[in-house]
């Protein structure tokens, strides 16, 4: 006979504390049956706990594991930003280490600075990309975020302007949607997007080297998980594993040849579309996100070679769905005349290029369609790059290779994103801004800080790219590449170091200023050191040494611009001084006795500073301020040139 609910209740509930034979005579059942159901419960509860704990075991093992990583400091932080000083910050050179799993030399983006605190009257810009929003060949002085900030920065020059450049080259979608969260905790004004070349062959891309596989949601939460010392422990051992298994793929080469896994995508097929499904899905959760912090994002259709880059790799020659078909029926157009049709040939051409490092126009629609759904302001370098072009076709005019632009055409861009910034009212004072626009723009183009060494460098950079696969069949080594160099002058060797990482490019550039001041040529010795300031604006070391360098040669007016902006960026007793003094002999009184006395508040025991504030003072006609300066001047050096006899001209006038 079953036993009742009620009696299961009973057994269960006094099981613990009666015997099978009196829980058998309370109930009045049979001792077999409390026996046997009491065996079940038993088994239930032992089942349930053992479950438990074997759930908690592994838990328990992989916590401890990642407390001792820790403790070890094992791994990457892999943080996002990375703290300068007590006052700036900037991204983190080695972020990139997040993406590329397999790749040693990994890119890195721009060293911008801004600060940890943003200010009130500060105008903050982002700028997410690739290489060709990195600036390639031109990185760092040629891109066109230098052009947004050297605009903004005459629109606004009593604001500050941070312009911060998080593009990198051979990264797409994937990783700018991992480092959106962190961009949107910075409060920027606005969000520039271009964007969209690599989400083939960019890290974690559908046909990359550097793969997760082609689901959407298992790429992401992988980036989410890396964080954790254990996930990269498990990624390192992956990647040890790996070196012991042969392969035939060659380690040299440009980090666009070595990303390419799978060289042939065929238009339509399932990887050419996990390409297209990736980048839509993870632009869309950026702009979501971007959205709902209230933070506008101006986004940019994608400019590429279009009349002088052939397709890399056509599946069929003489089908009219080939990519080399379609190329040659432009070319014949054009000759024709007939740049309408020209264009469409050329641009199917493009799409049916089972190479893709340009991207297909299906991505420029998603960009254009997304930016109307979330209500953000489009700028199209694709209609601009044409409209400039000899029969409305972009080619080698506007572009150095199949898609990074010239810097003409970099500017292009810049000016694209400030003027849409400017007449969506985005930021302060737009309209009174955009009726100087024009005069803005060329001021701007004219002022580039791009030098000659950022020219070679880049050249370099590009014929050591042209001379690796795709553009050639058989890839040349990098001993080939710089032998084919024509190094001629101490400028060319210097971008040579750059191309070959021997220099930074900071150091060339200083070194090559080094050379210009030596040989007493002042002009382009400051147009280089203002490359590197504008790079690096916060170097306060710059400003002093290109000031002391003026000084000496007693070029006092060509000193005071960088002595006022050493002033601006950190006070020192050294800027404030020379302010005075060269104010001073320049007979505005009042703005010398200020920084003179500002001077003294850093340093209280330089006579030469008194001696100087003594002579403002006397302009003036405040010659008891005078003779109190003259008087400190002396008890700092008794002995101080003309003190004693100024000292004894105010006792004179005072009297």
């Amino acid at each position: 006979m079953a036993l009742s609910n009620k009696q299961k209740q009973f057994i269960e509930k006094k099981g613990n504390k009666l015997s099978n034979k009196q829980i058998s005579k309370e109930l009045k059942i049979p001792i077999d049956e409390v026996t046997n159901f009491r065996s079940t419960i038993s088994k239930k509860k032992y089942s349930l706990y053992f479950n438990f704990i074997l759930l908690l075991i592994p838990i328990f093992i992989i916590f401890i594991l990642e407390v001792s990583l820790s403790v070890f400091n094992y791994g990457e932080p892999y943080k996002q930003w990375e703290i300068v000083d007590s006052q700036m910050m900037m991204c983190n050179p080695e972020i990139a280490k997040r993406y590329f799993y397999t790749t040693d030399a990994v890119p890195y983006p721009s060293q911008d600075l801004f600060d940890i605190n943003k200010k009130e009257n500060s105008l903050r810009i982002f700028i997410l990309g690739g290489s060709s929003a990195a600036g390639y060949p031109f990185t760092p002085n040629g891109s066109f975020a230098r052009y947004v900030r050297k605009r903004l920065e005459l629109i606004y020059l009593n604001k500050t302007i941070e312009v911060i450049n998080t593009a990198m080259a051979a990264i797409n979608s994937y990783s700018l949607l991992d480092m959106m969260p962190g961009i949107l905790e910075q409060k920027p004004d606005v969000i520039l997007f271009y964007a969209g070349h690599n989400e083939y062959y960019g890290a974690l891309g559908a046909g990359s080297l550097e793969t997760l596989g082609n689901s959407r949601w298992l790429v992401n939460q992988m980036l989410a998980a890396n964080k954790y010392k254990t996930v990269q422990l498990l990624r390192n051992f992956i990647k040890r594993i790996m070196t012991f298994i042969p392969s035939s793929e060659e380690k040299g080469g440009t980090l666009m040849s070595r990303m390419a896994k799978d060289q042939m995508i065929t238009f339509g097929s399932s990887v050419y579309q996990t390409g297209i499904n990736q980048f839509e899905g993870n632009l869309d959760e950026m702009l979501q996100m971007a959205k709902d912090a209230n933070i506008k994002v101006i986004l940019s259709d994608l400019a590429c070679n279009l009349k002088d880059q052939s397709p890399f790799v056509s599946i069929d020659e003489e089908n009219v769905s080939s990519a080399n078909y379609n190329y040659n029926k432009g070319l014949k157009n054009l000759g024709s005349n007939d740049s309408t049709k020209a264009l469409a040939f050329f641009q199917k051409a493009k799409d049916l290029d089972a190479l893709r490092f340009r991207a297909p126009s299906e991505i420029n629609s998603i960009i254009e369609l997304l930016a109307k759904k979330y209500n953000f302001p489009f700028v199209s370098a694709v209609k601009r790059f044409n409209e400039l072009s000899q029969d409305g076709i972009v080619g080698n005019n506007l572009m150095t290779d199949h898609l990074h632009p010239t810097i003409t055409g970099y500017q292009e861009i810049g000016e694209l994103f400030v003027t849409k910034m400017l007449e969506e009212n985005l930021i302060p004072n737009s309209k009174v801004a955009l009726t100087n626009n024009s005069i803005q723009d060329k001021y701007v183009r004219k002022h580039y800080n791009f030098t000659h060494l950022d020219s070679t460098i880049g050249r370099y950079r590009l014929t050591k790219l042209k001379g690796d696969w795709p553009f050639v069949e058989t890839s040349k080594s990098l001993e080939q590449v710089i032998e084919s160099f024509d190094v001629q002058d101490f400028s060319d060797s210097l971008a040579l170091f750059v191309i070959d990482n021997k220099y930074s490019w900071e150091r060339a550039h200083r070194k090559m200023a080094i050379w210009f001041f030596k040989k007493g040529d002042i002009k382009n010795y400051l147009v280089e050191m203002d490359a590197v300031i504008f790079q690096y604006p916060f170097v306060y070391d710059y400003y002093e040494m290109i000031a002391n360098n003026l000084i000496g040669l007693k070029m006092f007016n060509e000193a005071l611009p960088y002595l006022y902006q050493y002033d601006k960026i950190k006070g020192t007793a050294f800027a404030s001084k020379w302010i005075g003094i060269i104010e001073l002999s320049k007979k505005k009184s009042d703005v010398a006795t200020k920084y003179l006395n500002k001077s003294l508040k850093y340093n209280s025991r330089d006579a030469q500073v008194f001696y100087n504030l003594t002579g403002a003072y006397a302009m003036k006609q405040e010659y008891k301020l005078a003779l109190n300066a003259i008087n400190s001047c002396l008890m700092v050096n008794p002995n101080y040139k003309g003190a004693k006899a100024l000292q004894k001209q105010l006792l004179g006038a005072v009297k």
